[in-house]
């Protein structure tokens, strides 16, 4: 009887948190499936990315629609780690000149050509990989769900 209550213990906490891969892991799941691919980067720094943590990413709606229809791949755009991805290695060439270092793959996908880069950052493609929707603000659990939908 334990082992069951601690099954369904694992099994329900498994399904109120996001299943966050690392762009290693995304490629992976990329090779065996086509999906929609939703991308937040965030900085320890940055106050929004905290509130999104604390509201949207812990909403129930949200982390359902995530999980289940979306690749989540959360990132710190001020990562020092080398990123191999879709056969190129992205880094931090930021490092050594900025006081907020913003990586490589960061820069790629989250950059507008208007404004500098801004977190939170929030990316969505679809299934082939082709950018959908870029978002540069704090997004309401309300609002990131009426996106995803």
């Amino acid at each position: 009887m334990a082992l069951v209550a601690l099954v369904n213990s694992t099994v329900n906490a498994q399904k109120s948190t996001i299943n966050w891969l690392s762009f290693e892991q995304l490629e992976d799941s990329l090779a065996v499936k086509q999906k929609k691919v939703f991308i937040n980067f965030y900085a320890d720094w940055c106050a929004y990315c905290k509130k999104m943590d604390a509201a949207a990413f812990k909403d129930k709606e949200v982390i359902a629609k995530l999980n289940s229809d979306f690749y989540a791949v959360k990132m710190n755009a001020e990562s020092k780690e080398a990123i191999a991805f879709r056969g190129e290695l992205f880094t931090n060439k930021q490092l050594e000149t900025h006081r907020n270092p913003t990586h490589e793959l960061a820069l790629v996908l989250a950059s507008r050509p208007e404004t500098p880069f801004s977190l939170p950052a929030t990316i969505i493609l679809d299934k082939d990989f082709n950018i959908t929707q870029r978002y540069f603000e704090y997004l309401s659990p309300q609002k990131l769900l009426s996106i995803l939908n």
